[in-house]
Formats: C-alpha cells, sequence, structure tokens
C-alpha cells in the first residue's frame, strides 16, 4: 500500500461518525459536527503489548488523545508476538502500515514505539518532545479540508469544499477506533503489568478517491 501525505491528512474530518457510513448525492445535506477541529494534525502510533518500551508511548497518545487540534490513532502491530504474549488489538494490516511508511519516509527499519506525524514526520513515539515539536510543525502545513454532510434519511457523504480540492489524486480513509482499554498482560516483555491504551483503530477502511478532473478549454 502506498502511503500519499495527502491520503493520510484526508482522514482528519471522516473519522468518528463511521460506524455506519453510506455515500450518495443527496438533497438537503446539513453539515455534521466533528469531535475535534476541522483539520486536525494526524498523529499514527505504531505500539505493542509486547513491547516493554511501549507504555510510555500509549500514555502520551492517552494526553494527546484530550487535545481539539490533533487526532492520534494506535495501530498495534503484530510482529512482537511471538515473545509470548499476543497483542488482543494487533493485525497485519497496522504491521503493513507501518512497513509501508518505511519506504515511503526512507527509513531503514522500522521500531516501537514509532509515531508518524501527518503521513510525513518521524518520531520516537515515547518522546514527548520530539512529538509536540513535530505537531506543532504541522499545523503550519497546508491541509485538505473535509466537510462532513448527513441527510434527512442519515445518509453521510463527504465532501471536498469547492476551491479546496487536491492537485493531485487522493484517497479519504475512515478510521474506526476504541476510545480506551484496560489490558493486563500475563507473559512477554511487559507481564504482570496492566496496560490502558487508548483509540485503539480496529478498521481502517477506503472510503472515496478524489480524481483530478482535466481542465475544460474555454469556449470560443
Amino acid at each position: 500500500m502506498r502511503i500519499r501525505t495527502a491520503a493520510a491528512a484526508a482522514v482528519l474530518a471522516a473519522f468518528f461518525l463511521a460506524i455506519f457510513l453510506r455515500f450518495g448525492a443527496a438533497a438537503g445535506d446539513l453539515p455534521v459536527k466533528t469531535t475535534v477541529d476541522d483539520m486536525p494534525v494526524v498523529v499514527e502510533l505504531f505500539t505493542s503489548q509486547g513491547c516493554s518500551s511501549c507504555p510510555p508511548a500509549d500514555a502520551l497518545l492517552g494526553k494527546l488523545a484530550k487535545r481539539q487540534d490533533v487526532l492520534p490513532l494506535a495501530f498495534h502491530v503484530d510482529y512482537w508476538d511471538y515473545i509470548g504474549w499476543r497483542d488482543p488489538y494487533a493485525s497485519k494490516e497496522a504491521t503493513d502500515r507501518q512497513y509501508a511508511y518505511g519506504r515511503s519516509l526512507g527509513l531503514n527499519m522500522v521500531y516501537t514505539p514509532q509515531m508518524v506525524i501527518d503521513g510525513s514526520q518521524d518520531v520516537v513515539g515515547s518522546d514527548e518532545g520530539a512529538v509536540i515539536r513535530g505537531i506543532a510543525a504541522s499545523t503550519i502545513r497546508k491541509k485538505l479540508k473535509l466537510s462532513i454532510l448527513r441527510n434527512a434519511s442519515g445518509a453521510y457523504r463527504v465532501a471536498i469544499p469547492a476551491g479546496d480540492a487536491p492537485p493531485a489524486p487522493a484517497s479519504v480513509y475512515v478510521a474506526l477506533f476504541d476510545k480506551a482499554h484496560r489490558t493486563d498482560v500475563k507473559k512477554g516483555e511487559n507481564a504482570d503489568t496492566s496496560l490502558t491504551e487508548f483509540n485503539i483503530v480496529r478498521e481502517w477502511r477506503k472510503i472515496g478517491e478524489w480524481k483530478v478532473r482535466p481542465k475544460r478549454s474555454p469556449s470560443t
């Protein structure tokens, strides 16, 4: 899977409404209030319950979840499961996503805890100072703004406001996540500890594709 910076940023407005999203043109659409700012910074944490250095990063993600200008998401990878504890939230899809970031960002390796900020910056997930600086740098970057609309029948539609369309093809994704879970870890590097983790992504779904329309020639 190829990660596009514009595509990663396009998640911003579409994330929390998506249990039963349906799409289609509809008359009388009304805007839906989002639970964070319209264009928050997306922070993706790659973590595992089998990683002894991950709990501080999990806690930091919990702090970020209290901010209105940040959308923090935890992707639990599965490559630490062999140590002795199988992370119940780990998935191959999360691991594949992290490796795709490694390729797109030109990294020599992937690791946990790793945070990727707005699809363009790689920082150690437990380094709060580096994370805060990365978020601050991303707030000044131009972002794609999405609008979420809902019609009288309850159908949702994601729209790009007129004049704000991206100049290149972009994908729109929705993240379905659990707000928080507490797990008593019995084995592995975190044996006999209780872990609290936040914004755990359970599904990452592509819901649309923006294709650049060719410019029309002026009429004669």
